[in-house]
Protein backbone atom coordinates (compact mmCIF):
# COMPACT_ATOMS: atom_id res chain seq x y z
CA UNK A 1 0.00 0.00 0.00
CA UNK A 2 1.37 3.17 -1.13
CA UNK A 3 1.99 5.45 2.19
CA UNK A 4 1.07 9.10 2.24
CA UNK A 5 3.83 11.40 2.07
CA UNK A 6 4.37 12.32 6.20
CA UNK A 7 4.07 15.91 5.83
CA UNK A 8 0.84 15.78 4.30
CA UNK A 9 -0.86 13.34 6.79
CA UNK A 10 0.40 15.44 9.66
CA UNK A 11 -0.96 18.35 8.29
CA UNK A 12 -4.16 17.08 7.25
CA UNK A 13 -4.13 15.34 11.18
CA UNK A 14 -3.44 18.79 12.56
CA UNK A 15 -6.19 20.98 10.86
CA UNK A 16 -8.60 18.04 11.96
CA UNK A 17 -7.52 17.90 14.96
CA UNK A 18 -7.80 22.03 15.75
CA UNK A 19 -11.24 21.82 13.37
CA UNK A 20 -12.85 18.92 16.50
CA UNK A 21 -11.63 21.30 18.82
CA UNK A 22 -13.99 24.35 18.08
CA UNK A 23 -16.76 22.01 17.15
CA UNK A 24 -16.35 20.36 20.17
CA UNK A 25 -16.69 23.68 22.06
CA UNK A 26 -19.96 24.06 19.98
CA UNK A 27 -21.69 20.76 21.24
CA UNK A 28 -24.01 21.20 24.47
CA UNK A 29 -27.12 22.88 25.85
CA UNK A 30 -26.01 26.29 25.64
CA UNK A 31 -26.05 27.74 21.70
CA UNK A 32 -22.84 28.81 21.05
CA UNK A 33 -21.22 29.37 17.62
CA UNK A 34 -17.85 28.67 16.54
CA UNK A 35 -16.90 32.82 16.03
CA UNK A 36 -18.05 32.82 19.34
CA UNK A 37 -15.47 30.13 20.37
CA UNK A 38 -12.80 32.58 18.59
CA UNK A 39 -14.29 35.73 19.97
CA UNK A 40 -13.97 33.87 23.58
CA UNK A 41 -10.07 33.02 23.82
CA UNK A 42 -8.88 36.37 21.64
CA UNK A 43 -10.73 38.10 24.53
CA UNK A 44 -8.94 36.17 27.13
CA UNK A 45 -5.51 36.44 25.35
CA UNK A 46 -5.71 40.33 24.88
CA UNK A 47 -6.25 40.19 21.15
CA UNK A 48 -9.19 42.47 19.22
CA UNK A 49 -12.07 40.17 18.72
CA UNK A 50 -13.73 40.03 15.60
CA UNK A 51 -17.68 40.65 15.75
CA UNK A 52 -19.71 41.15 18.87
CA UNK A 53 -19.19 40.73 22.21
CA UNK A 54 -20.23 37.56 24.25
CA UNK A 55 -22.57 37.69 27.29
CA UNK A 56 -20.92 36.92 30.06
CA UNK A 57 -22.33 33.65 30.94
CA UNK A 58 -21.49 32.31 27.77
CA UNK A 59 -17.82 33.18 27.98
CA UNK A 60 -17.82 31.61 31.65
CA UNK A 61 -19.15 28.58 29.52
CA UNK A 62 -16.52 28.50 27.00
CA UNK A 63 -13.68 29.66 29.13
CA UNK A 64 -14.29 27.83 32.39
CA UNK A 65 -16.15 24.95 31.24
CA UNK A 66 -15.51 23.58 27.68
CA UNK A 67 -12.28 24.81 26.41
CA UNK A 68 -9.96 23.48 29.27
CA UNK A 69 -11.93 20.28 28.91
CA UNK A 70 -11.52 20.38 25.46
CA UNK A 71 -7.84 21.64 25.78
CA UNK A 72 -7.48 17.95 28.40
CA UNK A 73 -9.16 16.02 26.27
CA UNK A 74 -6.46 16.22 23.54
CA UNK A 75 -3.44 16.65 25.45
CA UNK A 76 -4.28 13.23 27.58
CA UNK A 77 -5.64 11.19 23.93
CA UNK A 78 -2.20 12.43 22.60
CA UNK A 79 -0.02 11.58 25.38
CA UNK A 80 -1.74 8.29 26.10
CA UNK A 81 -1.57 7.09 22.14
CA UNK A 82 1.93 7.69 22.11
CA UNK A 83 2.65 6.03 25.10
CA UNK A 84 0.90 3.02 24.28
CA UNK A 85 2.77 3.39 20.83
CA UNK A 86 6.07 3.46 22.86
CA UNK A 87 5.40 0.32 25.35
CA UNK A 88 4.20 -1.95 22.31
CA UNK A 89 7.64 -1.53 21.20
CA UNK A 90 9.58 -1.65 24.11
CA UNK A 91 7.97 -4.76 25.54
CA UNK A 92 7.80 -6.12 22.11
CA UNK A 93 3.70 -6.66 22.72
CA UNK A 94 1.68 -5.98 20.35
CA UNK A 95 -1.42 -5.95 22.72
CA UNK A 96 0.30 -3.61 25.29
CA UNK A 97 -0.88 -0.37 26.58
CA UNK A 98 0.26 2.36 28.58
CA UNK A 99 -1.15 0.74 32.17
CA UNK A 100 0.81 -2.36 31.50
CA UNK A 101 3.20 -1.49 34.42
CA UNK A 102 0.18 -1.67 37.18
CA UNK A 103 -0.12 1.68 36.61
CA UNK A 104 -3.53 2.34 36.57
CA UNK A 105 -4.48 -0.28 39.09
CA UNK A 106 -1.91 1.47 41.50
CA UNK A 107 -3.68 5.32 40.61
CA UNK A 108 -7.10 3.97 41.37
CA UNK A 109 -6.18 3.23 44.83
CA UNK A 110 -4.52 6.59 45.30
CA UNK A 111 -7.36 7.79 43.96
CA UNK A 112 -10.26 6.28 45.84
CA UNK A 113 -8.51 6.36 49.16
CA UNK A 114 -8.85 10.12 49.02
CA UNK A 115 -12.31 9.88 47.36
CA UNK A 116 -13.49 7.60 50.24
CA UNK A 117 -11.53 10.33 53.00
CA UNK A 118 -13.39 12.82 51.36
CA UNK A 119 -10.93 15.08 50.46
CA UNK A 120 -10.67 15.15 46.50
CA UNK A 121 -9.15 18.17 46.20
CA UNK A 122 -6.04 15.94 46.71
CA UNK A 123 -7.04 13.40 43.91
CA UNK A 124 -4.58 14.45 41.29
CA UNK A 125 -1.73 14.28 43.99
CA UNK A 126 -2.81 11.15 45.14
CA UNK A 127 -3.26 9.09 41.70
CA UNK A 128 0.36 10.44 40.38
CA UNK A 129 1.40 8.72 43.51
CA UNK A 130 -0.19 6.12 43.56
CA UNK A 131 0.83 5.46 39.84
CA UNK A 132 4.68 6.14 40.97
CA UNK A 133 4.04 3.50 43.68
CA UNK A 134 3.36 1.00 41.13
CA UNK A 135 6.11 1.80 38.77
CA UNK A 136 8.68 1.45 41.94
CA UNK A 137 7.13 -1.94 43.17
CA UNK A 138 6.93 -3.11 39.69
CA UNK A 139 10.60 -2.78 38.61
CA UNK A 140 11.43 -3.76 42.00
CA UNK A 141 9.57 -7.14 41.11
CA UNK A 142 11.08 -7.67 38.23
CA UNK A 143 14.50 -6.86 39.15
CA UNK A 144 17.35 -6.04 37.42
CA UNK A 145 16.02 -7.74 34.24
CA UNK A 146 13.34 -5.31 33.95
CA UNK A 147 15.55 -3.86 31.30
CA UNK A 148 16.55 -7.46 29.63
CA UNK A 149 13.68 -9.58 30.06
CA UNK A 150 10.15 -7.44 28.83
CA UNK A 151 8.44 -10.31 29.40
CA UNK A 152 9.43 -10.46 33.09
CA UNK A 153 8.29 -6.92 33.60
CA UNK A 154 4.95 -7.38 32.15
CA UNK A 155 4.30 -9.83 34.47
CA UNK A 156 5.72 -8.43 37.40
CA UNK A 157 3.03 -5.49 35.91
CA UNK A 158 0.31 -7.76 35.50
CA UNK A 159 0.98 -9.06 39.65
CA UNK A 160 0.63 -5.45 40.74
CA UNK A 161 -2.00 -4.43 38.73
CA UNK A 162 -3.85 -7.16 40.60
CA UNK A 163 -2.90 -6.15 43.64
CA UNK A 164 -3.26 -2.46 43.69
CA UNK A 165 -6.90 -3.15 41.97
CA UNK A 166 -8.06 -5.62 45.39
CA UNK A 167 -6.54 -3.34 47.17
CA UNK A 168 -8.78 -0.56 45.81
CA UNK A 169 -11.60 -3.09 46.03
CA UNK A 170 -11.76 -3.72 49.62
CA UNK A 171 -11.28 0.06 49.88
CA UNK A 172 -14.51 0.07 47.97
CA UNK A 173 -15.86 -2.28 50.06
CA UNK A 174 -15.18 -1.46 53.53
CA UNK A 175 -15.18 2.43 53.71
CA UNK A 176 -17.50 3.70 50.61
CA UNK A 177 -20.56 5.40 51.12
CA UNK A 178 -23.43 7.46 49.67
CA UNK A 179 -22.56 9.50 46.43
CA UNK A 180 -18.97 8.46 47.07
CA UNK A 181 -19.93 5.82 45.05
CA UNK A 182 -20.59 7.26 42.06
CA UNK A 183 -17.35 9.60 42.67
CA UNK A 184 -15.12 6.79 42.63
CA UNK A 185 -17.22 4.94 39.69
CA UNK A 186 -17.07 7.55 37.78
CA UNK A 187 -13.24 8.27 37.74
CA UNK A 188 -12.28 4.14 38.02
CA UNK A 189 -14.10 4.24 34.10
CA UNK A 190 -12.19 7.69 33.22
CA UNK A 191 -13.97 11.04 33.24
CA UNK A 192 -13.04 14.57 32.15
CA UNK A 193 -16.19 15.96 33.29
CA UNK A 194 -14.47 18.52 36.15
CA UNK A 195 -10.99 19.23 33.84
CA UNK A 196 -10.05 23.04 34.91
CA UNK A 197 -6.93 24.96 33.83
CA UNK A 198 -4.89 22.73 36.13
CA UNK A 199 -5.80 20.25 34.93
CA UNK A 200 -4.89 21.49 31.30
CA UNK A 201 -0.98 22.56 32.82
CA UNK A 202 -0.56 19.70 34.65
CA UNK A 203 -1.50 17.34 31.45
CA UNK A 204 0.09 19.43 28.94
CA UNK A 205 3.35 19.44 31.06
CA UNK A 206 3.74 16.10 31.28
CA UNK A 207 3.19 15.32 27.13
CA UNK A 208 5.26 18.61 26.59
CA UNK A 209 8.17 16.83 28.56
CA UNK A 210 7.92 13.68 28.89
CA UNK A 211 6.20 13.44 25.28
CA UNK A 212 8.75 15.42 23.33
CA UNK A 213 11.65 13.21 25.10
CA UNK A 214 9.21 10.06 23.56
CA UNK A 215 8.93 11.37 20.45
CA UNK A 216 12.70 12.33 19.87
CA UNK A 217 13.77 8.07 20.88
CA UNK A 218 12.26 7.26 17.20
CA UNK A 219 15.57 5.98 16.53
CA UNK A 220 16.33 3.81 19.54
CA UNK A 221 12.80 2.59 19.22
CA UNK A 222 13.22 1.83 15.19
CA UNK A 223 16.20 -0.46 16.66
CA UNK A 224 14.66 -1.38 19.88
CA UNK A 225 11.78 -3.12 17.33
CA UNK A 226 14.70 -5.16 15.32
CA UNK A 227 14.71 -7.01 19.01
CA UNK A 228 18.17 -6.41 21.23
CA UNK A 229 20.50 -8.20 19.59
CA UNK A 230 20.22 -6.19 16.35
CA UNK A 231 19.83 -2.82 18.24
CA UNK A 232 23.09 -3.41 20.33
CA UNK A 233 24.65 -4.01 16.88
CA UNK A 234 23.68 -0.45 15.82
CA UNK A 235 25.18 1.50 18.66
CA UNK A 236 22.10 1.27 21.27
CA UNK A 237 22.87 0.69 24.94
CA UNK A 238 19.59 -1.81 24.92
CA UNK A 239 19.33 -2.17 28.50
CA UNK A 240 19.69 1.51 29.42
CA UNK A 241 17.05 2.52 26.95
CA UNK A 242 14.95 0.22 27.82
CA UNK A 243 14.76 2.01 31.30
CA UNK A 244 14.22 4.86 30.36
CA UNK A 245 11.55 4.36 28.18
CA UNK A 246 9.72 2.55 30.64
CA UNK A 247 10.36 5.08 33.29
CA UNK A 248 9.16 8.31 30.96
CA UNK A 249 6.25 6.28 29.57
CA UNK A 250 5.05 5.76 33.33
CA UNK A 251 5.84 9.19 34.58
CA UNK A 252 3.47 10.49 31.74
CA UNK A 253 0.87 7.76 32.19
CA UNK A 254 0.64 8.42 35.64
CA UNK A 255 0.57 12.32 35.29
CA UNK A 256 -2.37 11.48 32.75
CA UNK A 257 -4.52 8.85 35.06
CA UNK A 258 -4.36 11.88 37.78
CA UNK A 259 -6.63 14.11 35.45
CA UNK A 260 -8.44 12.06 33.70
CA UNK A 261 -8.94 8.64 35.56
CA UNK A 262 -8.38 5.33 33.56
CA UNK A 263 -8.99 5.67 29.88
CA UNK A 264 -8.68 2.38 28.22
CA UNK A 265 -7.91 1.40 24.47
CA UNK A 266 -6.74 5.09 23.39
CA UNK A 267 -3.03 3.77 23.64
CA UNK A 268 -4.01 0.50 22.58
CA UNK A 269 -6.28 0.63 19.31
CA UNK A 270 -4.79 4.54 17.96
CA UNK A 271 -0.90 3.30 17.44
CA UNK A 272 -2.07 0.24 15.64
CA UNK A 273 -4.75 2.23 13.34
CA UNK A 274 -2.03 4.76 12.43
CA UNK A 275 0.64 1.81 11.61
CA UNK A 276 -1.76 0.99 8.88
CA UNK A 277 -1.06 4.79 7.30
CA UNK A 278 2.49 5.80 7.84
CA UNK A 279 4.04 2.11 8.56
CA UNK A 280 5.97 1.62 11.37
CA UNK A 281 9.08 4.42 11.76
CA UNK A 282 8.61 5.84 14.82
CA UNK A 283 9.57 8.83 14.04
CA UNK A 284 6.34 9.75 11.97
CA UNK A 285 4.21 6.75 13.80
CA UNK A 286 4.81 8.69 16.89
CA UNK A 287 4.10 12.48 15.81
CA UNK A 288 0.62 11.48 13.83
CA UNK A 289 -0.30 8.62 16.44
CA UNK A 290 -0.36 12.27 19.27
CA UNK A 291 -2.69 14.03 16.59
CA UNK A 292 -4.86 11.06 16.07
CA UNK A 293 -5.36 10.43 19.48
CA UNK A 294 -6.05 13.96 20.47
CA UNK A 295 -8.42 14.02 17.98
CA UNK A 296 -10.08 10.79 19.00
CA UNK A 297 -9.95 11.45 22.79
CA UNK A 298 -11.52 15.39 21.74
CA UNK A 299 -14.44 13.11 19.93
CA UNK A 300 -15.27 10.38 22.40
CA UNK A 301 -15.30 12.74 25.27
CA UNK A 302 -17.80 15.07 23.31
CA UNK A 303 -20.29 12.17 22.77
CA UNK A 304 -19.80 10.95 26.55
CA UNK A 305 -21.67 14.18 27.30
CA UNK A 306 -23.73 15.11 24.64
CA UNK A 307 -25.47 11.75 23.67
CA UNK A 308 -27.66 10.83 26.80
CA UNK A 309 -27.76 14.48 27.55
CA UNK A 310 -28.44 15.62 30.73
CA UNK A 311 -26.81 12.54 31.74
CA UNK A 312 -23.20 12.21 31.16
CA UNK A 313 -21.47 8.53 30.30
CA UNK A 314 -17.77 8.41 31.84
CA UNK A 315 -15.83 8.82 28.64
CA UNK A 316 -13.70 4.94 29.30
CA UNK A 317 -17.09 3.61 28.51
CA UNK A 318 -17.23 5.14 24.89
CA UNK A 319 -13.45 4.94 24.37
CA UNK A 320 -14.31 1.38 25.01
CA UNK A 321 -17.45 0.97 23.09
CA UNK A 322 -15.58 2.58 20.01
CA UNK A 323 -12.00 1.14 20.19
CA UNK A 324 -12.56 -2.31 21.03
CA UNK A 325 -14.44 -3.38 17.72
CA UNK A 326 -12.08 -1.13 15.71
CA UNK A 327 -8.99 -2.85 17.43
CA UNK A 328 -10.52 -6.25 16.66
CA UNK A 329 -11.68 -5.22 13.21
CA UNK A 330 -7.55 -4.23 12.77
CA UNK A 331 -6.41 -7.34 13.67
CA UNK A 332 -8.89 -9.61 11.47
CA UNK A 333 -7.30 -7.18 8.43
CA UNK A 334 -3.86 -8.18 9.70
CA UNK A 335 -4.81 -12.05 10.41
CA UNK A 336 -6.01 -12.02 6.73
CA UNK A 337 -3.15 -10.25 5.56
CA UNK A 338 -0.53 -12.51 7.20
CA UNK A 339 -2.79 -15.81 5.78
Amino acid sequence: MRRPPTPLALGVGLVALLVSLVVAITVGPAGIAPADVWATVAHHLGVAAPGGDLSPLLDGIVWELRLPRVLAAALVGAGLAVAGAVMQTVVRNPLADPYLLGLSGGASLGAVAVLVLGVAVLLPVAAFAGALAALVATLALAGSSAATSPARTVLAGLAIGQLAAAGTSFVIFWSATGDSYRDILAWLMGSLAGAGWSDVAIAAVAVGVLGTGLLAAGRSLDALALGDTAAAALGIAVARVRWALLVTVALLTGALVAVSGSIGFVGLAVPHAVRLVVGTAHRRLLALTAVVGATFLVWADTAARALFEPRELPVGIVTALVGAPVLAALLWRRRRLEA
